[in-house]
């Protein structure tokens, strides 16, 4: 594992993002791990998460010109983003959208930079594909090309059919979804550390039982 894989899996756990127990899915299945990325909620923890984004960017090597994130989540998300890539170097526009028109001012349902170009979505986690669905419409209606999308936590689980939520976004618009942390970096960091042994053999069951290959 990657260095900053290993970082930010001891990051979301220290700052109660990654937690470890019995949780219920929306699917309704009884997960023994939870991820809640709006516990990145002070100025510290949300500069921190731009950084691991970005080293996730840059180590993937992704094509885009600039990034969009969606209302509400991705605001905070795709500005911590462009501020952390800048300070190192790669100084990229930015947008994102409201959930309703403005129909005053400058009007409309975007703000920051044109959507040009090729277009990074940003998100925390996939899990229908709506926020992807509606990104990707906003950046086709602006002229834009969606290159692809890069989230925090990829769980490899199986939605309704035998894909993942990541597997369909990628087969229904055909961009390439990577991740700063997938399930198998979580499972290969709980291997190293005794305390986390039955958290381990929860989540590896949990994998076993609702999994996919390989994205």
């Amino acid at each position: 594992m990657s260095d900053f894989r290993q970082e930010f899996i001891k990051f979301a756990i220290s700052r109660n993002v990654l937690c470890f127990g019995e949780f219920k899915t929306k699917a309704g299945r009884m997960s023994p791990y939870f991820f809640n990325a709006g516990l990145f909620n002070d100025g510290d923890s949300l500069r921190k998460l731009g950084r691991f984004y970005a080293k996730a960017i840059l180590a993937a090597q992704l094509p885009f010109d600039m990034l969009f994130g969606p209302a509400y989540k991705g605001i905070p998300l795709v500005s911590s983003i462009a501020i952390a890539l800048a300070e190192c170097g790669n100084n990229y526009p930015f947008c994102f959208n409201r959930k309703e028109v403005k129909d005053h001012g400058e009007g409309g349902n975007l703000v920051g930079a044109p959507l040009a170009g090729r277009v990074l979505i940003v998100d925390d986690v996939i899990s229908a594909g709506v926020s992807v669905g509606e990104s990707v419409r906003h950046i086709h209606g602006s002229g834009a090309v969606p290159s692809g999308v890069i989230i925090a936590l990829d769980r490899m689980e199986r939605g309704n059919g035998e894909l993942s939520a990541v597997q369909e976004v990628h087969l229904a618009y055909g961009i390439q979804v990577t991740s700063i942390v997938n399930l198998d970096d979580i499972t290969n960091y709980l291997g190293t550390t005794e305390e986390m042994g039955s958290n381990l053999r929860a989540v590896k069951a949990y994998r076993e039982r609702y999994g996919v290959g390989q994205q």
